[in-house]
């Protein structure tokens, strides 16, 4: 407070120092415990490992990469390499544009390509296991492939023409810069757009037919879009409609009518509308298509006469193609067990067919076309995959508290008797309007083979219902997400899928919220819980605006420095703050040191409040025999928030 005399500096920087040594004994702590533990598991560890690399060779070999095709030319990612080879080349001749070993980003990943319209140019963003910012290298193509520049702390870029690239930087978690930087004519690099709200997170897109390139300002709720025209890329870029809290919008473009994905209007989900590029405030959106009540917008994709959109129903995914030159809509339902789906790179937008992947955490991806010409759904066989015939997929629906009927995918092998005696794996998200990630994982595949039931509860604050969904589960309705989770397990209990001494629950990030929840109001539902990088202490996180992402998560968990009833309904779930003396299941957490997202700090503390109130809880009862669960946390010294790579997820 002004006018608050401080007697001396050391003094005041007492707490700090106090706490950061608290901090590194802490984490000692833990590591010596840990490198006590983990040894024991070494020849189950080394079995495991077998397997899953043996299943892995098998799946990966045969799937193969997302394909970017350019006219006769396709373009590749493999083992951090880029190959260019030609669509209709029986051969397997291929051409090697590109690697990550040769360029020194030995331990990086490949994460985005960008090839400029004339394929003399291409851009690529390689990450480090350990960074969250990502490095982006321009490549002059040719006989002999060469690099033309180096631009570091990149998140989104894409080509407006032949040489001229624009750019996001990102800097602790945030984007806030647009910059454009050319390659022939008087090389130069500008700022060309500049975010001031601290909320909002900036990327680029460009247009199917590569007429516009849109720089898209969104916050959680709230969306705001430029255009910069390609046919004039030094000019400045214009507005398409202000932003209005609430109201997110997304643009395409065809014939000179942008196409806008929008929540803007009743219901307040996704719907498409259009309105002429002169004229394009929201007074001029006219609906063009608006998908069924309780559906998800996946992902959509312009053509030059249709569009496809992908959705998902009840966890049922299907595609509608809307056609402009009929006006008509046609429905094609996927395969049953498909789950996710990841569309292809096209960056041509008169193409003939639309090409995806679709696979499910135990159905490595299968890669699909959709025809325009034949109307018609197409199975493209790579090779041979071995199809998985033994594995069945249920989807349920669970009654929460309030009447709500929240979905469950499970999957289980065919011939599995005695369900009731299998061990379960439950996943939980919940959270920032996002499905729970269902794409193929090894693991999932060898726990199936090994008799395990896998369950997937969509429980409210994700988004598999649509936006609603979302609403329905974040800020003051974050209960729900844990009546709905808690309601899931009973049901699987109920129906005979396993039973709470055989089941596991497990967690990523801000799904922690929800299962170290559950953990305290229901321990007995589980035995075991596993958790990755996960979120366990919202309050005092939510407290610190130093922190990168604080601010811009207010609008999922609320502002509870300004809001006393906010804070008093935070700390009601919080797990860290609500862990007391009771028999608590095992719990296992893997948490990474310099996690940006998720400070290590809060993790160690909720580990060592755990443990304590386990202690506490079994010396209290004092019978003998009493059930001591193991608390273990694997600090991990490298590697960054809930990375997907093979060999993490291996170690993992």
């Amino acid at each position: 407070q002004e006018g608050t005399r401080i007697h001396s500096k050391r003094k005041q920087n007492t707490p700090i120092v106090t706490s950061e040594l608290l901090h590194k004994n802490l984490l000692k702590s833990e590591q010596e415990i840990w490198n006590g533990i983990s040894p024991t598991c070494n020849s189950l560890t080394k079995r495991i490992k077998e397997k899953l690399e043996e299943l892995h060779n098998k799946y990966t070999f045969n799937s193969g990469s997302p394909r970017i095709r350019f006219g006769e030319n396709v373009y590749f990612e493999e083992n951090g390499c880029i190959f260019l080879s030609k669509a209709d080349d029986d051969e397997g001749d291929v051409d090697i544009l590109f690697s990550t070993d040769d360029l020194g980003f030995s331990d990086a990943f490949i994460q985005r390509i960008r090839i400029s319209p004339d394929q003399k140019y291409m851009a690529i963003s390689v990450k480090s296991e350990n960074s969250e910012e990502a490095t982006c290298v321009v490549m002059k193509l040719g006989h002999f492939p060469s690099v033309e520049k180096v631009i570091p702390s990149v998140f989104s870029f894409e080509w407006a023409t032949n040489d001229v690239l624009y750019y996001t930087s990102q800097k602790n978690l945030k984007c806030q810069n647009v910059f454009m930087t050319t390659f022939t004519y008087k090389k130069h690099t500008k700022l060309v757009y500049t975010e001031q709200d601290a909320r909002f997170f900036v990327d680029i897109y460009c247009t199917k037919d590569r007429r516009f390139l849109t720089i898209n300002s969104n916050s959680k709720t709230t969306s705001e879009v430029w255009l910069v025209d390609c046919r004039h890329p030094f000019e400045s870029p214009a507005l398409v409609e202000a932003r209005t809290k609430g109201v997110i919008y997304h643009i395409e473009h065809r014939n000179d009518e942008l196409y806008i994905l929008t929540t803007y209007g009743e219901p307040a989900e996704y719907k498409l509308m259009k309105a002429p590029v002169a004229s394009s405030g929201k007074e001029n959106w006219q609906l063009v298509y608006a998908p069924e009540k309780k559906t998800k917008l996946v992902d959509f994709e312009m053509f030059s006469d249709d569009c496809i959109m992908f959705l998902k129903n009840a966890g049922h995914l299907y595609l509608n193609v809307i056609s402009f030159v009929s006006h008509s809509v046609q429905s094609i339902k996927l395969p049953t067990w498909a789950c996710e789906f990841e569309l292809e790179s096209h960056p041509e937008h008169t193409t003939s067919s639309c090409y995806f992947q679709l696979s499910s955490p135990v159905h490595p991806p299968k890669r699909f076309a959709y025809s325009f010409e034949e109307n018609n759904l197409i199975e493209q066989a790579v090779q041979e995959v071995p199809i998985i015939t033994n594995c069945h997929t249920t989807r349920l629906l669970a009654k929460s508290k309030d009447e709500t009927l929240v979905p469950i995918t499970v999957f289980h092998n065919m011939n599995s008797k005695e369900l009731h005696r299998k061990p379960l794996l439950v996943h939980v998200y919940g959270a920032y309007g996002i499905d729970l990630n269902m794409s193929f994982k090894e693991e999932k595949l060898m726990l199936i083979e090994e008799g395990w039931i896998l369950a997937y509860c969509h429980v409210r604050g994700g988004g598999e219902l649509g936006l609603t969904w979302h609403k329905d589960g974040c800020q003051h309705n974050k209960h729900k997400g844990l009546q709905d989770l808690r309601a899931c397990i009973t049901l699987l209990h109920e129906l005979g899928f396993s039973q709470p001494k055989h089941t596991a629950l497990a967690a990523a990030s801000a799904g922690g919220v929800l299962a170290g929840a559950l953990c305290n109001t229901d321990p007995e539902l589980i035995r075991a819980m596993v958790l990755q990088a996960p979120f366990v202490d919202v309050l005092n996180t939510m407290m610190k605006t130093h922190l990168p992402l604080t601010i811009e998560e207010q609008e999922e968990w609320g502002n509870p420095l300004e809001d006393e009833k906010c804070m008093k309904y935070i700390k009601s779930y919080c797990p860290y703050q609500n862990i007391k003396p009771q028999c608590y299941p095992s719990v296992f957490i893997t948490a990474y040191e310099n996690d940006q997202r998720i400070p290590l700090t809060g993790v160690l503390r909720y580990v060592q409040k755990l443990r304590e109130a386990a202690l506490d809880h079994a010396s209290r009862t004092g019978k003998k025999g009493n059930w001591i669960p193991n608390i273990i946390l694997d600090a991990q010294t490298n590697g960054s928030h809930c990375d997907s790579s093979w060999e993490h997820s291996l170690n993992e």
